[in-house]
């Protein structure tokens, strides 16, 4: 059994973060000692793990508890069902890298049309741009 200081150092964590996992429905101490501190033990080690590197390829705290839930009783799912849950994370990336070129794009043509001088910035191209007139 370890102590919630314990686990959170052994996984360089804060405690924090175990108690808003807890807090999620994500992770749960399998008891208390008599002073009270929250007490994990090693199928609770081993589902951090599975919350730590989940979170690590990006997955959303919702997501880690679909994948959870599948994981603690996986005879009643198809792989499917894992698979769909990853297939929409990559829709989901793929979404936010395409905003994200854009937002370099536009912030590339804001550079590019700027002549980056030592002039006074009175007439920069840059602030005429992102300033709102009305």
């Amino acid at each position: 059994m370890y102590r919630i200081g314990e686990l959170a150092q052994r996984y360089e964590i804060k405690t924090d973060t175990l108690r808003y996992y807890e807090k999620h429905g994500l992770l749960s101490p399998s008891g208390r000692s008599d002073s009270g501190y929250r007490l994990y033990n090693d199928d609770d080690e081993l589902k951090l793990r599975f919350i730590l590197r989940a979170k690590a390829v990006g997955f959303s705290l919702a997501q880690i508890h679909e994948l959870l839930v599948i994981e603690a009783s996986r005879a009643k799912w198809a792989c499917q069902d894992v698979k769909s849950i990853v297939e929409k994370k990559v829709v989901e990336l793929e979404q936010k890298i395409a905003e994200l070129n854009q937002f370099r794009d536009s912030l590339q043509q804001l550079a590019d049309a700027c002549c980056g001088g030592p002039e006074s910035a009175e007439h920069c191209s840059i602030l005429d741009a992102l300033e709102v007139r009305q």
